[in-house]
């Protein structure tokens, strides 16, 4: 079964959590992602994984009504963005939310466990039709 496993965060609030991690948190944090990642590369788990930008490197893109292209800085929606994902092909939804606890559980300023909200959704497979 495919999951995507996100981890979001308050675009808001972006720059502020970041600056809270000194080099050693940063790298404490880097070590746990990357462990994460070695269980589930060596258990065949892993399909993909990205961590990604802050707001100030998104761009929100729409169609105008001639169809040429509208571009303005920033996410498209006030509140959390998307920070990271995995998706993952495992056997069942308990081993997904195992995952996500793992990734939940990172590292934040001070070596403390962040316990931030990670999402799990199931990607459906492709319809047969």
């Amino acid at each position: 079964m495919l999951y995507m496993i996100q981890i979001n965060v308050e675009a808001d609030s972006w720059d502020s959590v970041m600056a809270g991690y000194s080099e050693d948190d940063t790298k404490a944090m880097f070590a746990h992602m990357g462990a994460l990642n070695d269980e589930l590369t060596a258990a065949g788990e892993l399909v993909e994984v990205r961590g990604l930008g802050g707001p100030g490197l998104a761009k929100t893109v729409r169609a105008s009504e001639k169809g040429a292209p509208q571009v303005t800085d920033g996410p498209s929606l006030k509140g959390g963005i998307l920070a990271g994902y995995w998706v993952v092909d495992v056997a069942s939804e308990e081993r997904s939310i195992e995952i996500a606890a793992r990734a939940s559980a990172c590292p934040g300023p001070g070596g403390t466990p962040c316990n931030d909200p990670v999402e799990i959704h199931r990607i459906p497979a492709a319809p047969t039709a």
